[in-house]
């Protein structure tokens, strides 16, 4: 690593020096972010599986930049127009635009005025004016050295010359930035009709407004950005451009200049209004859409963590219900570990509402497979299968004779799924919508193995999201994914391929790998036997092996996050130690006596005490269902519980048991004035009491509220 990207890296990160060298040197070595956050806290100080995510793009960037900053040099070097102001400002910049901005002035100009100009060799001519030096007729009599074919006259000389001269004012890096902070300090965006606008249409409240670039709000943006492409709206940069014109008369020309500054002045003018405020105006708007599109992928990533960190239902057996009319209730059983069982196909729905014939079917597999637990899923004819199955609970006893509770479960991406190759190759014999049923059944028995299987983009989560950096959210949901899946960790026999993909080390292949190796022997019953399936090497094995589990492995410490690497420590400390018993300050000394760290040792303890421990069950557990409401029942003032589906910038979509979630607004969240609904609110959050502001019967929409 070369003294510059370790001094970039120092001062963008605040790590010190060797924290860097460490980090970067186990990604060189094949490391992945989650086995380094786990396994090499000692070499990292400790680091989150996010700092380093966010270290990762900083080293990423820091080399794009070093690697740009040698190009131009050389560029440069070789056009004989490297100097010492030049390389002491290449030297300094810290991003890839002021690299630019240093750049730009020894690119081949673009402007056709200008190059045309420096053809006609009207250069020299523009530096004696530039000079400041001779008044008016002076530099009329120098232009006369000029004339030319292609320039005839004085005025033409000095006109092609000024123009020479508003090319430099705009390729002026200092005159640039200031401009820019100007820009993005003091800018505004003025909203007016574009040629498609619709009168009462979604964007109407937008119009005849200016706003400040600074402080406009991302989901704003990103919808006003959104409106222009449809040419709903059509925006325009504004600035104070008699405030800049100001400045360049006090500070770019000098008070001693002769009467020549007029023509510098009208030059500098007209390159601050014909080339550099355009371009900027662009940039401005280029820097606001990356900036929402950045939130929004920001948000759209802690709501998938929330969403995947929801507690599971362990040990139950469920009975998925996809609702439905015409077509009936499809169910799906599935069992403890999440295999599929049984399905059926019921309608208690109109138009047949066979209520006898379906009480039976739903009854029968209750007592055939002892099932405790039923997900519906939340869309079409949700509300009636719901009070079917809540009738037929309270009839038949089935909550005292089975504790039998059922749940409405965000169904939101089961079509996707149900339709993917995931599913047809998990059941290729079932049905379509069966398998819809069973991973609305799926999601209140394990919410992350269900909803790994589902591309992200699908699940409700978020804003604008087909108005973002598509490749840089796909990126952040991976990352979130991935993350998340090796925090909570696997288990080796029950996990499904994909879900598998996502831990450490291990890539698709490898997961299908160790699905056809698992169904050959039955199960596996060490860790150790993973090294057996095809493909997995030490390297593959090392990264991943931490993050699997074995619930009824031959060891315990197969049902635990530590590493094979600490397994000596580890039995030394059992047999040495009762694990209960140690206190926080025997641990350094015991760390000493083993040959282990502190910070390592802290955590081998910790999963001694706890093998098996999911860290789910401490987020959001699930809630099961009390009564379901229609929205013609509602009335302004009614007191409802509900769950948090998603959240956006300007609110929160909560499951009240309606087709459509209730919109509760930021302004309505708290009595406290708060910036964004995340800091009160995540995804899947119970609420028990949250107000009915409005109905609006005609669009189908709620309001809610949370104050007093």
């Amino acid at each position: 690593m070369t003294n510059d990207l370790l001094n970039l890296l120092q001062e963008k990160t605040q790590l010190p020096s060797k924290v860097i060298e460490n980090i970067i040197n186990l990604l060189n070595e094949g490391c992945t972010i989650p086995f380094i956050a786990r396994y090499r806290k000692d070499l990292t100080n400790n680091a989150s599986d996010e700092a380093l995510r966010a270290f990762e793009e900083v080293y990423s960037y820091s080399q794009k930049l070093l690697s740009r900053k040698e190009e131009i040099i050389s560029i440069l070097k070789e056009k004989n127009f490297l100097n010492d102001k030049v390389l002491s400002q290449l030297s300094e910049a810290t991003t890839l635009q002021a690299v630019e901005d240093i750049y730009t002035p020894f690119k081949d100009k673009k402007s056709s005025r200008t190059s045309k100009a420096i053809e006609n060799g009207l250069e020299p001519l523009a530096n004696i004016i530039q000079s400041l030096k001779y008044t008016k007729e002076e530099v009329s009599q120098k232009a006369k050295q000029f004339l030319n074919k292609e320039v005839t006259s004085c005025e033409d000389a000095i006109t092609g010359a000024k123009d020479i001269i508003a090319q430099r004012y705009a390729d002026d890096f200092k005159s640039k930035e200031i401009i820019r902070k100007l820009i993005s300090n003091w800018g505004t965006i003025e909203i007016k009709e574009g040629e498609e606008f619709q009168k009462d249409g979604l964007y109407s409240s937008f119009i005849q407004k200016e706003e400040k670039i600074k402080y406009i709000k991302s989901h704003r943006t990103l919808a006003i950005l959104r409106a222009v492409n449809e040419k709903q709206l059509a925006i325009k940069v504004n600035i104070d451009e008699k405030h800049i014109l100001e400045n360049i008369k006090k500070y770019k020309i000098p008070s001693w200049a002769n009467t020549s500054k007029e023509i510098v002045f009208d030059a500098y003018k007209d390159g601050l209004k014909r080339l550099l405020l355009p371009s900027l105006k662009r940039e401005a708007l280029t820097t606001l859409k990356e900036k929402a599109s950045s939130e929004a992928i920001e948000l759209f990533g802690k709501n998938l963590k929330e969403l995947l960190q929801t507690a599971p239902l362990v040990n139950q057996v469920i009975l998925g219900v996809d609702p439905g009319y015409k077509t009936g209730c499809k169910l799906a059983v599935i069992d403890e570990d999440g295999l599929y069982l049984d399905s059926n196909v019921i309608y208690p729905t109109k138009p047949k509402e066979d209520f006898a014939n379906s009480s039976k079917v739903v009854c029968s597999l209750i007592e055939k497979y002892n099932i405790t637990a039923i997900a519906i899923g939340n869309g079409t004819a949700s509300r009636e299968t719901a009070d079917f199955i809540a009738t037929l609970i309270k009839e038949k006893n089935l909550d005292v004779d089975y504790n039998i509770n059922y749940a409405i479960v965000s169904e939101i991406g089961a079509s996707v799924y149900s339709a993917s190759k995931i599913a047809q190759k998990e059941y290729p014999d079932l049905d379509v919508t069966i398998r819809g049923a069973i991973s609305i059944a799926a999601r209140l028995r394990d919410p992350m193995a269900a909803l790994v299987k589902i591309d992200p983009k699908s699940l409700g989560i978020g804003q604008y999201q087909h108005d973002v950096n598509q490749k840089e959210l796909a990126q952040k949901l991976e990352n979130t994914t991935i993350d998340l899946v090796n925090k909570v960790g696997v288990d080796l026999n029950s996990a499904s391929y994909k879900l598998l993909s996502f831990v450490s080390g291990i890539t698709e292949k490898l997961a299908l790998n160790i699905v056809e190796h698992r169904e050959k022997i039955g199960k596996f019953t060490s860790k150790e036997e993973l090294l057996k399936v095809k493909g997995i090497g030490a390297k593959a094995y090392e990264q991943a092996v931490g993050f699997l589990r074995i619930k009824d492995g031959k060891s315990i410490l197969d049902n635990t996050a530590i590493h094979p690497e600490d397994y000596e420590v580890t039995k030394n400390l059992q047999k040495n130690y009762k694990i209960e018993d140690i206190k926080d300050s025997q641990i350094q000394t015991i760390a000493n006596e083993l040959g282990s760290s502190l910070l390592k040792l802290k955590d081998i303890i910790e999963e001694l005490k706890k093998p098996g421990f999911d860290i789910r069950e401490n987020f959001n557990q699930v809630r099961f269902a009390s009564d379901v409401s229609s929205i013609e029942d509602l009335k302004e003032g009614f007191v409802l519980s509900g769950i948090v589906r998603n959240i956006t910038d300007f609110g929160a979509f909560i499951d009240v048991g309606l087709k459509n979630d209730a919109l509760l607004h930021i302004s309505q969240i708290s009595n406290k004035r708060i910036s964004h609904p995340s800091e009160v609110l995540s995804i899947n959050q119970n609420l028990e009491k949250v107000k009915v502001l409005s109905v609006d019967l005609e669009k189908q929409r709620v309001s809610l509220s949370l104050k007093n």
